[in-house]
């Protein structure tokens, strides 16, 4: 059903879960992994310095930063992918939803898989909602992993009667 899964990942535990379910979906369907990363673009970084009022900042190492951040990202979100399953990673800049929605379209996606921090009520509402977003503008179904209590990844249990000899 799915062949091209798109994750949103930003490195938080809730991106960390819904890794691991892309990964076990691609892995049922045959299908490729692209894991994608937002970083602020350089009118961002203009425009955070602007409001910083006299600070002084290079700009051009700022992005440099954020960029060498995002691939180290990348790199270890790539590492949690078998080897058997098809995988690429993007990184791009600018607002996550809008380069979630972006790669959806150019990459001809056919899934967007992301978590949740599960903020909701006034905090969700002051904050926005990237997965909010996405999923009221993607013209493909997106999969939101929810916020877990302890934020850990899901890992295989196996049932007390499975164990037992």
């Amino acid at each position: 059903m799915f062949r091209n899964i798109l994750v949103a990942f930003d490195g938080s535990p809730p991106a960390e879960v819904a890794l691991h379910h892309a990964v076990d979906l691609a892995r049922a369907e045959g299908a490729r992994v692209t894991v994608l990363t937002a970083f602020p673009s350089y009118v961002d970084i203009a425009s955070t310095a602007a409001m910083a009022g006299g600070t002084r900042i290079n700009m051009d190492e700022i992005l440099q930063q954020l960029q060498a951040d995002a691939k180290a990202l990348l790199d270890a979100a790539r590492a949690r992918i078998p080897e058997g399953v098809p995988s690429q990673t993007v990184a791009a800049s600018g607002a996550p939803a809008q380069v979630v929605l972006e790669q959806v379209r150019k990459g001809q996606h056919d899934l967007v898989v992301m978590g949740s921090r599960g903020r909701t009520g006034l905090g969700a509402m002051l904050l926005g909602s990237v997965s909010h977003n996405v999923v009221h503008h993607s013209h493909v179904p997106v999969l939101i992993v929810p916020a877990r209590k302890d934020d850990e990844p899901l890992e295989k249990e196996s049932s007390p009667a499975a164990t037992e000899e």
